[in-house]
């Protein structure tokens, strides 16, 4: 199980690495993450889901996403409360203080897929959940050091010295956490390390002396890594840098609840385009060439949001100047007439103009569409998924944005074809469509391959690792549990 010292040391990367690197030594492999907690997820082959980070490990270890991969998703949907999803099915809501008296019965289902997951893997890849010292939260814990001891699975602890005082945080870690917890540990990683490894060479010793924990490894920034589809709308940030000169811009208003902007991944890696991600107080740049509305986990309220900031007169600016305007999933929601939440879905029950750009209306439902789809649009085909509540109609939809392989429309246009909208994910990873998308907003043509990037990416990570960690160690300690 690899744990950090806090939240976005690396946890996910290093155990996709990991994955791949055992995968290709020809291990069963699989990742397992008891709780996370993201906007960001993946649908499964069975219609569930789980967070996108999962999505990619499993990737990386060969394997199709399951949603026993990642049992415990919460998926924030106010700043204390959050979409309880439990084996890739939503069971309800929780505030933060609530979500403690669940945890009992959820180290079940944790414990169940953990079961499932081990008993069809050679190897079971853990993946902790933000900080391991966070003792406030150890009595019922099911993320850490909670289900580590629960199924007697030995730790390795992860630092990462880009953040300073990675000695403190580590050696502070054994100091603040139980002493029964501090025992699962069998090992320390530092990450995200810069300049000459030999500098540190003092302080892998002191924190080995401190703690008693073996050093796995001393890790260098892997620059590459940002190539990967990010798990949090901070991961995106820090991979934009797409574009040059002056090629056209696409413009994203980051609202408080973005969720599943892996839509955005292939754009940001395009040389052609820049990504440009606006935040709260910015207006939106005037000379987009598009305006993308990411999805949203709470429709209305970042619609109000959206608001708040001027960006609706933003929008309707860009409109008048013949800018184009697409709204993916949440974003395609707003576009329209209105959106109605009669059963009160993402709070009291309400109903709030749209933006009014697509003739059509939203009502939202109890009922969430999960499920992996192929489809048509700028005449070349794609797979994608739908992760959504609600259900739009309206004179718009005759002019469906995508055609699913089943002949249903998906979404819809404006008569004359700037604005538009899709329930579907995951469009722009096929080279093709992209390509085509981007032809029409004038941006140079490359030979990006998706697909194969991130395949090229995950197996130069693996490598990363395999050359500055001690693997066999990693194996010796993981062993010991089938032994």
């Amino acid at each position: 199980m690899i744990q950090g010292t806090g939240s976005d040391v690396g946890k996910s990367l290093i155990v996709a690495g990991l994955a791949r690197l055992f995968a290709r030594r020809g291990l069963r492999v699989r990742p397992f993450k008891p709780q996370n907690m993201s906007n960001n997820a993946a649908v499964t082959a069975d219609g569930g889901e789980i967070g996108r980070a999962q999505a990619l490990q499993a990737r990386a270890a060969y394997v199709a996403p399951s949603v026993h991969m990642n049992p415990v998703l919460l998926k924030p949907q106010s700043e204390t409360g959050a979409q309880v999803v439990v084996q890739g099915r939503r069971i309800g809501n929780a505030g933060a203080r609530a979500f403690q008296d669940w945890k009992p019965r959820l180290m079940e289902a944790v414990i169940d897929s953990f079961t499932r997951l081990s008993g069809e893997a050679d190897l079971v890849l853990v993946e902790g959940a933000g900080s391991a010292s966070e003792v406030n939260l150890r009595a019922g814990d099911i993320a850490n050091m909670g289900f580590a001891r629960a199924t007697g699975t030995p730790v390795v602890l992860l630092g990462d010295i880009e953040r300073g005082g990675v000695i403190a945080s580590l050696v502070g870690t054994q100091a603040v956490i139980d002493p029964a917890d501090a025992a699962m540990v069998a090992g320390f990683i530092v990450n995200r390390f810069r300049g000459d490894p030999t500098l540190f060479a003092d302080g892998m010793t002191f924190i080995a002396a401190r703690t008693g924990w073996a050093p796995i490894g001393l890790v260098p920034h892997f620059p590459e890594a940002a190539r990967l589809p990010a798990e949090d709308i901070m991961g995106l940030k820090a991979g934009l840098g797409s574009g040059e000169g002056e090629c056209p811009v696409i413009a994203v208003p980051v609202m408080p609840r973005i969720a599943n902007f892996d839509d955005l991944d292939p754009l940001k890696a395009e040389p052609g385009i820049a990504v440009r991600l606006v935040e709260a107080g910015t207006p939106l740049p005037a000379g987009a060439a598009l305006i993308l509305l990411p999805g949203s986990k709470a429709t209305i309220d970042d619609l109000a949001f959206l608001r708040a900031q001027g960006w609706d007169i933003d929008i309707a600016a860009h409109v008048r100047r013949g800018g184009r305007v697409l709204g993916i999933c949440g974003g395609y929601q707003m576009l329209g007439r209105t959106i109605a939440d009669p059963e009160g879905i993402e709070g009291e029950p309400r109903a709030v103009p749209g933006l009014g750009l697509l003739d059509v209306e939203t009502v939202l439902t109890a009922d969430k569409r999960l499920t992996p789809v192929t489809a048509t649009a700028e005449g070349a085909s794609f797979a994608g998924y739908e992760m959504h509540l609600g259900v739009t109609h309206g004179p718009a939809t005759v002019r469906p944005f995508a055609t699913l392989s089943d002949g249903r429309g998906d979404g819809a246009v404006s008569p004359d074809g700037r604005i538009g909208g899709t329930y579907v994910h995951g469009l722009f990873g096929e080279d093709a469509m992209r390509r085509a998308f981007l032809g029409r907003l004038g941006a140079a043509t490359s030979d990006l391959a998706w697909e194969t990037m991130v395949e090229t990416v995950l197996d130069g990570l693996a490598a990363h690792l395999e050359r500055h960690l001690d693997v066999d160690r990693l194996w010796q300690i993981a062993a010991r549990v089938r032994s």
